[in-house]
């Protein structure tokens, strides 16, 4: 067996099992995550996006989303896309006041969290009470927490263990999913 045979044979056993332990974890996870909005069970793609949908207090269909959102808004709220890094004005705005989501307005940061994380996104050690919700993500091979807007539904950004004290939390959020108030 040669070199490049051996390296491929490999890299798709290593494939394998990692698909095979996401979708043996995705059930467990679903069900012991008590902050999870996404339904246990097995229902088919449509019929989960449409219960989360449901759950939420703002509750509008795609083309109403398409319609109040910018195309940058719609992608990574509705379409959990992530902004390039560094490309928000809200990440290097240190003024005092509120971050709220550029969906629904619902209030979700105070500038009293925020820090630089060098991230190139807008961190939060903490949001405000019921503001946000999350959900596990299993996407790109790893299994990291999603946030989003508690009243809408809408994708913020993930949520890490690497933050400052008090909470050792960092709120990565996407700049573009957000609005700013002056306080």
């Amino acid at each position: 067996m040669d070199k490049r045979h051996f390296l491929q044979t490999g890299a798709a056993f290593v494939g394998a099992i990692a698909l095979l332990r996401l979708a043996t974890q995705s059930k467990s996870d679903a069900s012991s995550n008590p902050q999870s909005k996404e339904p246990s069970g097995t229902a088919s793609q449509s019929e989960v996006a449409l219960m989360k949908a449901n759950s939420y207090e703002v509750n509008k269909t795609e083309e109403e989303w398409r319609k109040s959102l910018s195309p940058e808004e719609f992608a990574v709220l509705r379409k959990e896309s992530t902004e390039r890094p560094h490309s928000s004005k809200l990440d290097k705005l240190w003024a005092a006041g509120i971050y709220s989501c550029a969906g629904c307005s619902n209030p979700l940061f105070s500038s009293e969290t925020k820090f630089d994380s060098g991230t190139g996104w807008p961190s939060f050690y903490a949001p405000l009470d019921n503001a946000v919700a999350t959900t596990v993500d299993k996407s790109l091979f790893m299994t990291r927490t999603e946030v989003h807007c508690d009243r809408c539904g809408g994708h913020l950004g993930h949520v890490f263990n690497d933050g400052p004290e008090p909470t050792g939390k960092r709120y990565c959020m996407n700049g573009v999913a957000m609005s700013f108030e002056a306080a």
